[in-house]
């Protein structure tokens, strides 16, 4: 059979995979803690589902606006200008099934056949695949741990030339819960001055949860390159909404109509009583704040018990969920299979730490980092799951 070059060649998601297996790990052995995906332990707030309770009892179930209820979108605009200073009407506001949908349409209205698109290694694992599958050719900038993964100008410039349309950001980040500076931005707006024909795409899924007292950049803030900003955010981390599958973008007017005539095709619209419910869970800040003094809390616990472990290193995350856990050479040299000039060492401990300490994670390498003796824990499980997981990733690593 033939099948479209782009999709074929496609790599899995490594994240989901991981906690796919975990969960079938888990079904024979209780002692498996999956700290690979990114899900919040939190039920969704009440008042949000009594919300698409009482929207499918009253038959709310039908097609609704294409690109979103207006009550939705406005509320969408309203969150953006207030939280983030980004002022975008409510018509380009489209709510998509899931935040990960939204990159995708963005991509595919962005890119054409061989148009490159620039994204920073950490990176979430499903950036490049998601350009692939619209004929664009992901273009990674290894960001150095040395540097503690900062963007620089100079390393940004050396990737963008006449085929690069679209930037892509992801703060806070995934993996490593670094947020944006000021002299990040800053690089990267002198680059689009530069360029006017690129696209930034930026990736906010994370913005409600930071911690120490950090604040995020919205680039779509900057009056200078605002129009050419395209804002992704959603309801699945910050409200524990993952399973609902809604997220949006927000983009400028002539985007927007652009875009609406691919999701029209592709989507139709978005579930109507989960968009009914996501209005009430844009006022959910102090169920919010709840849970993002949670993580900050598991972030310590978790990080500083990671630290007393010999031979690994975790800086703690300024934001997000996940900790970025790098393993000493020396460590890595001593597991099971390991060869010289192997290469993707990551995988390697990624499966030492589920076949010995009991404990999902994922590879740096589906991060995009070559070479990489690093793994991603989430830490948005119990506190009892993660001190479990500590103790075990202690014990696997000790017995090396």
């Amino acid at each position: 059979m033939n099948f479209n070059r782009h999709i074929e060649g496609l790599t899995p998601s490594k994240s989901m995979a991981m906690s796919n297996l975990a969960k079938e790990l888990k079904k024979k052995d209780p002692e498996i803690v999956d700290l690979s995906i990114g899900e919040p332990d939190f039920d969704t707030p009440r008042q949000v589902v009594d919300e698409a309770i009482k929207w499918l009892n009253e038959g709310f179930t039908h097609y609704t606006t294409g690109p979103g209820l207006p009550e939705l979108r406005e509320g969408i605009a309203k969150k953006l200008k207030e939280d983030n200073g980004c002022d975008y009407d409510p018509s380009g506001i489209i709510v998509c099934p899931s935040g990960k949908f939204g990159i995708y349409i963005a991509c595919a209205t962005v890119l054409n056949e061989g148009d490159e698109a620039v994204i920073f290694a950490p990176y979430w694992v499903s950036y490049p695949s998601i350009i692939e599958s619209v004929g664009g050719v992901p273009v990674t900038v290894e960001l150095k741990p040395d540097n503690g993964y900062r963007i620089t100008e100079e390393a940004l410039r050396a990737a963008v030339n006449e085929k690069t349309r679209l930037i892509i950001i992801n703060y806070p980040n995934n993996p490593t819960g670094k947020i944006l500076t000021k002299p990040e931005f800053e690089a990267l707006k002198n680059v689009m001055m530069d360029y006017p024909e690129i696209m930034l795409l930026s990736d906010e899924m994370y913005e409600s949860i930071l911690f120490d007292g950090n604040k995020t950049i919205s680039p779509a803030s900057d009056p200078e390159i605002a129009y050419r900003v395209i804002t992704s955010n959603g309801f699945s981390k910050c409200a524990a909404m993952t399973g609902w599958r809604i997220g949006y973008i927000a983009v400028n007017n002539e985007f927007a109509k652009v875009c609406n005539r691919f999701f029209g095709h592709v989507v139709s619209q978005t579930c109507g009583f989960i968009q009914k419910a996501a209005v009430v869970a844009l006022t959910c800040k102090d169920e919010m704040e709840m849970m993002r003094q949670s993580y900050e809390y598991r972030r310590n616990i978790f990080t500083e018990r990671l630290n007393e472990i010999p031979g690994l290193h975790c800086e703690k995350p300024e934001g997000a969920f996940y900790a970025w856990v790098v393993f000493d050479d020396e460590l890595v040299k001593k597991l099971p299979g390991y060869e010289p000039g192997q290469g993707e060492y990551s995988n390697l401990m990624s499966e030492f730490l589920l076949r010995t300490a009991k404990v999902s994670s994922v590879p740096g390498v589906a991060n995009g980092v070559t070479g990489s003796t690093c793994v991603r824990f989430c830490f948005a499980a119990s506190e009892e799951s993660l001190r479990k997981a500590v103790k075990q990733i202690g014990d696997a690593v000790r017995s090396l």
